[in-house]
């Protein structure tokens, strides 16, 4: 069965921003199933235009972001 983006409902989603890329963090549920968290990242081209990347490493500015955002996106779990 193909993804469909009408099955996949958005639990909790919160987006921190840094110079030149944001990572977000949220929580979704595909077709009433268990909800399960995604964190991606997203940079900034030289156009200003937002593009996926893999998340790979952080550093320690973005992990003390990113972690108290995950705490909170558990408790929508």
């Amino acid at each position: 069965m193909p993804y469909d983006k009408t099955l996949d409902i958005e639990v909790f989603k919160e987006v921190k921003e840094f110079e030149g890329t944001r990572i977000t963090v949220g929580v979704f549920s595909y077709n009433g199933g268990e909800k399960k968290m995604q964190i991606g990242r997203e940079n900034q081209d030289s156009t200003n235009e937002w593009r996926f990347s893999k998340l790979g490493r952080m550093t320690k500015d973005e992990v003390q972001a990113v972690v108290p955002v995950m705490m909170k996106a558990v408790e929508s779990m």
